[in-house]
């Protein structure tokens, strides 16, 4: 075990062509699904928080739900959709990073609509009547709330990129786990372990908790500038 933790020190020093390239389509694959899911889930989350409509319970269980859907549902959904018989077979993105991107998107979207539905709700809470009294235009209040609501909001957005980058089941069916096209840290992680290859998973498995942990001290020390600027 030493020795194989060695070796993956000795791989991340060297910079290895063959673990940068997986670190790199991880990074493409789950941070392009993280701007689509937050470009779609902050929105929801906010219409959710100020609007009443009907179905609005039925949504919001529906989201809660799909936040802790086994992510092997999601990917055999999107690998039919995808698949030369599905209704999206055309597009030809099965066992490609866009189909993957697809994939994560569905991931994180859920996620990130349900953390900031209840974020926005309790700030909708207490600035709902200052808002109807000066009869400011709904868009308005939203991107207001948003921008106040934007530390708490960016928790979210960390979960969602938790969620995206450390997924396993739904990009290993649908991007098939291709080396140097779709394979991931996580499919990569896996396949090197069930091989015997523990140097490379453990050198992949370092760089995942290293960017993790940067996500958050990047979260914290945005919280701590807000609480001392703002506080």
């Amino acid at each position: 075990m030493l020795i194989a933790f060695q070796d993956a020190l000795l791989l991340l020093a060297h910079l290895d062509g063959g673990v940068l390239g997986i670190v790199l389509v991880s990074l493409q694959v789950s941070l392009t699904a993280l701007l689509f899911g937050t470009i779609l889930g902050l929105p929801l989350g906010a219409l959710l928080a100020t609007e009443e409509f009907k179905c609005k319970k039925g949504i919001i269980v529906t989201l809660n739900t799909l936040m802790g859907v086994p992510t092997v549902i999601v990917g055999v959904l999107v690998y039919l959709l995808l698949s030369r018989s599905g209704p999206l077979g055309s597009w030809g993105w099965l066992f490609t990073a866009k189909g993957m991107i697809i994939a994560q998107t569905l991931l994180t979207t859920p996620l990130i609509a349900a953390l900031s539905r209840q974020i926005l709700e309790d700030s909708w809470r207490i600035h709902r009547d200052s808002f109807l009294a000066l009869h400011l235009p709904r868009l308005a209040c939203l991107k207001w709330l948003i921008w106040d609501c934007r530390f708490s909001l960016s928790i979210a957005i960390l979960a969602g990129l938790a969620r995206a980058i450390s997924e396993v089941g739904a990009v290993m069916i649908v991007g098939g786990n291709i080396d140097h096209s779709t394979r991931t840290m996580t499919t990569a992680i896996a396949l090197e372990t069930s091989k015997g290859d523990l140097p490379l998973a453990l050198a992949l498995g370092i760089i995942l908790l290293l960017i993790v942990l940067l996500a958050n001290l990047f979260t914290f020390a945005v919280r701590q500038i807000a609480e001392r600027r703002y506080g």
